[in-house]
């Protein structure tokens, strides 16, 4: 097996629905924005994520992503990483988030890679994805866009099960996602620390004011 096939059947398995992350159970704000009506069609959810995927959390994730790939055989420069990572959740909902969906990635990779190569259960996901990827060898841009592909298609799921799309329209949204997705993974791979920083206000007062609706259906 070539060693790029190796590395897109990684990131395939630990991106796909199936890993074992819980991500199915986070909406990242999505409920609620779709509950006070800010995101009620089509072209408002398009927007929506076209926002957040460039300017919102996930920008953020990838910066991290692409600096733990960087550092992904030092132990002590992780853990900043992770701690810094951990200060950026807006939420208390956003930090569960990243904190149990890293952890169950960090126990789902172990069959993949020597558990004492791999970060401490408490590293955040977008951390605990860029060590694995680089402690695998996969390179940088790779890992990036499929991760940054993988919120977009996890946020899709969410706008189903809202019953805001259908798998048709959200195969249309995905496909006009595409330049947005690739131009967040391009430019994170080249950006450092320094990059870090959103604007999508909204999809961060969502996860606020989320963590307060009853009933809902995610945990975010």
């Amino acid at each position: 097996m070539s060693a790029d096939t190796r590395a897109l059947l990684r990131l395939m398995s630990w991106l796909s629905p199936v890993f074992p992350t819980g991500g199915f159970a986070y909406s990242a704000g999505l409920e609620e924005a779709v509950a006070v009506g800010t995101v009620d069609s089509e072209p408002s959810l398009a927007a929506w994520l076209k926002a957040g995927t460039a300017r919102g959390a996930p920008w953020n994730d990838a910066v991290l992503l692409a600096e733990a790939h960087r550092v992904s055989h030092d132990t002590a420069a992780l853990a900043d990483l992770s701690a810094l990572a951990r200060a950026l959740a807006v939420s208390a909902e956003r930090h569960r988030e990243i904190i149990d969906q890293g952890a169950a990635f960090r126990d789902a990779a172990a069959a993949w890679i020597a558990p004492d190569a791999l970060p401490p259960r408490e590293t955040p996901l977008p951390v605990a994805v860029g060590a694995a990827a680089g402690v695998s060898g996969i390179g940088r841009a790779a890992a990036l866009a499929a991760f940054v592909n993988t919120f977009a298609t996890n946020q899709l799921q969410c706008a189903i099960r809202l019953s805001l799309t259908g798998q048709s329209g959200a195969a249309r949204i995905l496909a006009g996602l595409e330049p947005v997705i690739a131009e967040t993974a391009t430019r994170a791979a080249e950006a450092t620390l320094d990059d870090l920083g959103t604007c999508a206000i909204g999809s961060d007062i969502a996860s606020m004011n989320h963590e307060m609706r009853q009933p809902r259906l995610f945990l975010s």
